[in-house]
């Protein structure tokens, strides 16, 4: 991946431009920069309005000279390697992926490499640089243990335009689940707040006495699997940490396998089902983001991407379907015992 040289650019200010803030204006232009890339060059002298610095609130007048000078970006300070996930669409501006569980998203201490961003600096050999680094802009994550799709930025301007959808609610997110049951709705809406847990400062809960950040989960029941097990069609439009998993939990139906709201493999251990021998192993929190929809920040074309289900949770609805199948088969014979 080799990093972009200095760019240099020049304008000369028209009547459209006349009274209109400096950074304004050159975020406006083809630079390919965001708005707020463009005030931190400001304020690093990097841009010139009529021979001398000026700042970001400055108004312009027309003719005036602007001179926009963008530094190579600095290598990266992680080292590029081979991370395991599926590239489902690649364009100048944007990569859409499909992440596998197990793997991070950025590093982070326990987690130093082998995570998604070493692998995407490995596959992607035209990144300009995020904030004059180059590196993927990560817009928005997935733990560890859940699967699934990420849209990652290749620039500071697709950057900023997906942050702001992501933010104003607008990108389309959304989840499978497995979950313990049984569900009695066919689908729920949870409006609860979530902030960090008063003792156990690396998890997340409902706070409804103040202390969180308003979240909205919506879900749906797709189908009801034997042993009391549900899949729910879940979409959420905030995207708090553990949001899924904190509210889903908190209505009593945890997603299976989840280590901190679940119980995790220990009480999926515990199931007849499983004690029988009729279920997989479970390793991971069952959740899966199934599909992301936003515009493209170039185009203005809405998009929307579906990963397929991977192969662990084939492998659990596989079976609870067979269980329920031969549980239906022997109630309608009454020849066979149950």
């Amino acid at each position: 991946m080799k990093p972009e040289p200095a760019r240099t650019f020049y304008f000369q200010v028209l009547g459209e431009g006349n009274g209109v803030r400096l950074d304004l204006y050159l975020s406006q232009r083809d630079t390919g920069l965001s708005r707020s890339r463009i005030q931190s060059l400001i304020k690093k002298g990097r841009v010139i309005l009529n021979g001398h610095p000026a700042r970001a609130s400055a108004r312009l007048r027309e003719g005036d000279l602007i001179l926009l000078e963008i530094p190579p970006v600095t290598p990266p300070r992680l080292e590029p390697e081979a991370v395991p996930f599926q590239l489902l669409h690649e364009d100048r501006a944007l990569l859409v992926l499909n992440k596998p569980a197990g793997v991070v998203v950025h590093p982070a201490p326990g987690h130093p490499t082998g995570t998604l961003v070493q692998g995407i600096l490995r596959l992607c050999k035209d990144l300009s640089g995020i904030g004059g680094e180059l590196r993927p802009g990560i817009v928005h994550r997935l733990d560890k243990d859940t699967s699934g799709l990420l849209v990652v930025a290749k620039n500071d301007r697709a950057h900023a335009a997906l942050a702001r959808q992501f933010k104003a609610g607008e990108v389309t997110k959304r989840y499978l689940a497995l979950v313990y049951g049984p569900v009695k709705a066919a689908k729920g809406k949870i409006t609860l707040p979530i902030g960090r847990h008063p003792r156990k400062r690396k998890v997340m809960a409902v706070r409804p006495e103040g202390g969180g950040k308003a979240a909205l989960t919506v879900w749906e029941k797709r189908e009801n699997l034997a042993g009391g097990f549900c899949l729910l069609d879940v979409s959420i439009k905030t995207g708090l940490t553990h949001q899924i998993r904190v509210h889903l939990s908190h209505e009593g139906h945890p997603i299976v396998g989840d280590p901190l709201y679940g119980q995790g493999r220990a009480r999926f251990r515990r199931h007849p089902l499983y004690r029988a021998g009729h279920l997989p192993p479970c390793d991971r929190q069952m959740l899966h983001a199934e599909r992301l929809g936003f515009t493209h920040p170039d185009s203005g074309d809405f998009l929307e991407f579906r990963a397929p289900l991977p192969e662990d949770m084939k492998r659990m609805l596989r079976a609870l379907r067979a269980v329920g199948e031969e549980g239906r088969s022997r109630s309608r014979n009454p020849l066979v015992p149950c």
